[in-house]
């Protein structure tokens, strides 16, 4: 019998078990045996739902650290802890799943980075969109060179009113920062995923906190508290990169404006462009419902592919595991992801000075 791939969850919220539980669980060859919260209620309640028999539960996340037998852990907590935590897990001898965005901070992150390179072990963050059916085609598309050089995009993540009330998406001080940091951060993944370009040179950006300032707003999940709205509802980045490609990143919780929509990009290339607002477009193509088709087909090339339409965050938890089995690099890389936040973080303190950032690389 193979041995099983053992994991640790470590916060038990909306997105554990939202994503992270039902798609491992999912899984065969693994088994959950571990969870931690500071809330023990809830860490009960994923043991019981999701844990093996003999699952232990923590409030501490260090207790469950030492465990020799926990192969994976996958961080599923507010952002500010994202870095410390993932740290120790790895430092502990565990691969780790960390939800994005991968940290506050910059320098959080490149702690996350060299903790991963010195442990040797396997780090990996939460940019489930990339899985998505539309998103895997687009990036054949885009390695393939269909579309030429890329050198303009536009990164999507726009909603008219949906801020998020519950959890500590309003606490400045645990997310650092609203929909920038919360959905910009998959759009911004996204575009730069497609464009396979990871080098900015400047980054100019603009944050607003005017609509969460009103009272008895209409809100898809119910009406905010002006008081504890501590972050941005909008914000806007100008980033240039050192070829000379641009991207225009765009985010929103609520904004006054018609068209919406979360995780998409818009491609401009010397040969060709695709835009994933209304479905996917390429060249003027709608290939909405032929590149559903077209990816199931392809997929069955790639290695560990069952022919079954598996969901964006299934067949992310399905890849992460398979390269902790077979030793391969993540679909995520951490050094990518760092580079998210790098650009998240100077779009923030461009909009705090009125200056431009530059990258001295």
């Amino acid at each position: 019998m193979t041995k099983k791939v053992r994991i640790g969850i470590i916060g038990c919220g909306g997105i554990a078990f939202g994503k992270h539980m039902p798609s491992l669980a999912k899984l065969e060859v693994v088994e959950m045996v571990a969870f931690c919260d500071v809330n023990e209620e809830k860490a009960e309640e994923a043991a019981k739902q999701f844990g093996t028999t003999e699952a232990h539960v923590f409030k501490d996340y260090r207790q469950l650290l030492q465990d020799p037998t926990i192969d994976v852990v996958h961080v599923c907590t507010p952002n500010d802890s994202h870095a410390d935590i993932t740290v120790a897990s790895l430092e502990s001898g565990k691969h780790v799943m960390c939800e994005k965005p991968m940290a506050k901070t910059t320098e959080e992150a490149r702690r996350m980075v060299d903790a991963a390179k010195r442990s040797g072990k396997k780090l990996t963050v939460g940019y489930q969109n990339r899985f998505r059916s539309d998103s895997q085609y687009l990036h054949k598309v885009c390695a393939r060179g269909d579309l030429g050089e890329i050198y303009y995009a536009k990164a999507h993540a726009i909603r008219r009113r949906a801020v998020p009330t519950w959890g500590v998406f309003l606490d400045e001080e645990k997310q650092g920062g609203g929909p920038l940091i919360d959905i910009g951060t998959h759009a911004l993944d996204l575009t730069l995923w497609m464009m396979n370009n990871y080098k900015p040179q400047v980054v100019l950006g603009s944050t607003f906190h005017k609509l969460g300032k009103k009272e008895n707003a209409a809100n898809a999940w119910g009406s905010w508290d002006p008081e504890k709205f501590k972050v941005e509802d909008s914000a806007f980045g100008f980033i240039r990169m050192e070829n000379g490609a641009t991207i225009a990143l765009e985010s929103s919780w609520a904004l006054n404006t018609l068209q919406t929509g979360e995780a998409k990009c818009t491609l401009c290339g010397t040969d060709g462009g695709a835009d994933m607002w209304d479905g996917l477009h390429i060249n003027g193509e709608n290939l909405s419902k032929l590149y559903t088709q077209r990816i199931d087909l392809d997929a069955k090339g790639v290695d560990f592919y069952e022919g079954e339409k598996e969901s964006a965050a299934d067949l992310e938890a399905r890849l992460w595991i398979e390269s902790v089995i077979h030793d391969t690099e993540p679909v995520v890389k951490p050094e990518e992801a760092l580079v998210v936040t790098e650009i998240l973080e100077a779009i923030y303190k461009s909009a705090e000075t009125g200056e431009a950032v530059y990258f001295n690389k």
